[in-house]
């Protein structure tokens, strides 16, 4: 895989545990209500262990961009719109239909993974 879905892969891994540690101490301070809270928690979650099947993905199967953009896509559309509709669901509710779009491709990310073409590992 080309070096940008490393540098994503790490990005993202970077903002998801700033997002959860925002989530778990500065979010609370705004938003009372604890399913919201826990949306947050699951964003963040979903985004960190997307983070790291990309970073494992550009190094096991380097030439497989359709996993690797599924994957990004994915943590985007499914994190990004959770975030945004935790924060405001008034402004931002038109992204509901996003979130599930999203969670499609992080699914669509590992069957492209598990089909698509990987190195083998010396042994």
């Amino acid at each position: 895989m080309p070096l940008p879905y490393w540098t994503i892969g790490c990005v993202y891994g970077a903002t998801s545990v700033l997002f959860g540690a925002f989530g778990a101490h500065g979010l609370k301070k705004r938003i009372a209500d604890p399913a919201r809270i826990a949306n947050w928690s699951t964003a963040a979650q979903y985004q960190l262990i997307h983070s790291g099947v990309l970073l494992l993905a550009s190094s096991v199967a380097p030439k497989n961009t359709v996993a690797a953009g599924l994957f990004m896509a994915g943590m985007t559309m499914f994190s990004g719109s959770i975030y945004l509709l935790v924060l405001d669901p008034a402004t931002f509710k038109f992204l509901g239909p996003v979130t599930p779009l999203g969670g499609l491709c992080l699914i669509g990310g590992w069957v492209a993974l598990a089909f698509g073409k990987r190195v083998a590992f010396a042994e």
